[in-house]
């Protein structure tokens, strides 16, 4: 079964930069899609990136701009770069991916707390 192990999360301060990684325990060549969430207190947990197979990539719209989604396949893994970030990012990351066939797998989270 594949196992997502994220890292990176941290303390930084508003206007600051953190990247988050996010290791798969298999190849990454099968999973049709991989995307990074994020639960603040009291919230929903809501999309923040993901990209495709192909590469192509979607972005909330409050980080559009800032926050960047990559993968490198030979790592198995899929990075979130965070760039001025603000309080309102701070929360729990998770990566998820979709594997093929259908199934979605996430990993257990990495905090990110960000000072005024």
């Amino acid at each position: 079964q594949v196992q997502l192990v994220e890292s990176g999360g941290g303390l930084v301060q508003a206007g600051g930069s953190l990247r988050l990684s996010c290791v798969a325990s298999a190849s990454m060549f099968s999973f049709n899609a991989m995307g990074w969430y994020r639960q603040a207190p009291g919230k929903q947990r809501e999309l923040v990136a993901s990209i495709t197979r192909g590469g192509s990539t979607i972005y909330a719209d409050s980080v559009k701009g800032r926050f960047t989604i990559s993968r490198d396949n030979a790592k198995n893994t899929v990075y979130l770069q965070m760039n001025s970030l603000k309080p309102v990012d701070a929360a729990v990351y998770y990566c998820k991916a979709i594997t093929s066939p259908y199934r979605e797998v996430w990993g257990q989270g990495t905090p990110v707390t960000v000072s005024s």
